[in-house]
């Protein structure tokens, strides 16, 4: 008897401890789904977060990308007005003899009946107009410039000397874009002057 009511303790207190063990089981795997949902919760915003951020930057970056491409084309429209509206100059060497002075002129893509010279007593201009590349292409094409560094409408250089030159002996020749001048000196004999 007594065995069987130590047996009968016994048996209920491992079926209390069982439903303790039960019922603390439980209310752990409720809270580690709690907590798992909040982690997800959480692991979703920063997800959120995170892509609005690289779309944010990603947009930034365009609207820069796109803002200084527009800078870039008003820059070049300004210097393209600004161009049409100065006279450059031609790019020339100048070499110096005793009696002859020599002027070679860059003149590239320009016709020989497109350069103009003109010379005074002691100076000398060349003149011609340098054609834009966009020119080229015809209107269907929809060309756009994008760079323009190549010198392009009126240019002019003039070129004073020291000397006086002799205006009725001055040659220039053209040739694959490049003008040579020949310009001799006006040698003026002296003359000697007698004292009365």
């Amino acid at each position: 008897m007594v065995e069987e009511t130590i047996d009968t303790e016994f048996t209920e207190k491992e079926e209390t401890v069982e439903e303790t063990i039960d019922e603390e089981k439980s209310k752990f795997d409720e809270k580690r789904e709690e907590t798992k949902e909040r982690i997800d919760e959480t692991k979703e915003k920063g997800k959120n977060i995170a892509d609005n951020l690289l779309n944010d930057l990603s947009n930034s970056i365009d609207e820069f990308k796109e803002s200084l491409k527009n800078m870039q084309k008003s820059a070049d429209q300004r210097y393209a007005d600004y161009k049409k509206t100065t006279v450059q100059t031609i790019d020339i060497d100048l070499i110096e003899t005793s009696d002859i002075y020599y002027i070679k002129a860059a003149v590239p893509g320009v016709e020989k009946e497109d350069v103009s010279i003109e010379a005074g007593d002691n100076d000398i201009t060349i003149e011609t107009c340098f054609k834009p590349y966009i020119e080229e292409f015809e209107e269907e094409d929809e060309a756009e410039v994008i760079v323009s560094a190549i010198k392009s409408g009126k240019c002019v250089k003039t070129v004073r000397f020291e000397n006086s030159i002799d205006l009725k002996n001055i040659t220039a020749k053209f040739s694959n874009g490049v003008v040579i001048v020949t310009i001799p000196k006006l040698i003026i004999p002296k003359h000697k002057v007698n004292v009365e």
